[in-house]
């Protein structure tokens, strides 16, 4: 049997519904399990990974089995599956992360290349824009009213609010491209070599 050819995807990672886009582009090696995505995805855009998720590609939900004991969510074993062996370039997924709040990420697979040399992980932070809303504000619909509230941080609701997330401000425009492409870099690492140019 062939050996199965390392490609380069790029993906755009958009948080559904956010207005202005909430997005990141990766790169990845085609050989990533979704489950090392998984990760990727929760580093590129500081999820703190304390809910459940999964990814929705063509009607089949990959998971974390360990999260789903029981088997009600019909989880396929996001570790055991790559992300080359289920789409290709211009292909649309999904991946949900904490099934309350609903933050669905849509992904689509811009760009495939040859991988010229081994990367010294498995995915890699290009890009991306605007800081991803607090863990269980209440999906896209309860940030846009924390936005709303931390407008006026001297009002009752914008100190509550502000306090609530710890910080004395917060600026939604504001994405750390650097940090995130250390924390990326941190969960998807592997085997020396060399990153491909990007």
């Amino acid at each position: 049997m062939p050996k199965q050819e390392n490609l380069v995807y790029t993906l755009r990672i958009d948080l559904a519904d956010s207005k202005p886009p909430i997005w990141r582009r990766i790169a990845v090696d085609s050989q990533i399990t979704l489950g090392t995505l998984h990760k990727v995805i929760q580093a590129a855009f500081d999820w703190t990974d304390t809910h459940l998720h999964d990814f929705e590609i063509d009607e089949q939900c990959y998971g974390d089995l360990d999260q789903d004991p029981t088997g009600d969510l019909d989880f396929v074993d996001e570790s055991k599956v790559k992300l080359g062996q289920l789409v290709g370039k211009g292909a649309k997924f999904i991946y949900r992360y904490d099934f309350g709040d609903d933050w669905e990420h849509r992904i689509k697979v811009e760009a495939v290349e040859p991988m010229e040399s081994t990367p010294l992980s498995s995915a890699w932070l290009i890009t991306g824009k605007r800081a991803r809303p607090p863990e269980d504000v209440g999906g896209i619909w309860g940030y846009e009213e924390f936005l709303e509230a931390v407008k006026d941080p001297d009002s009752d609701q914008g100190r509550e609010m502000l306090e609530w997330v710890c910080c004395d401000a917060f600026d939604p425009e504001h994405f750390d491209v650097e940090e995130a492409k250390l924390a990326v870099a941190q969960v998807s690492s592997r085997r020396k070599g060399t990153n491909p140019r990007r």
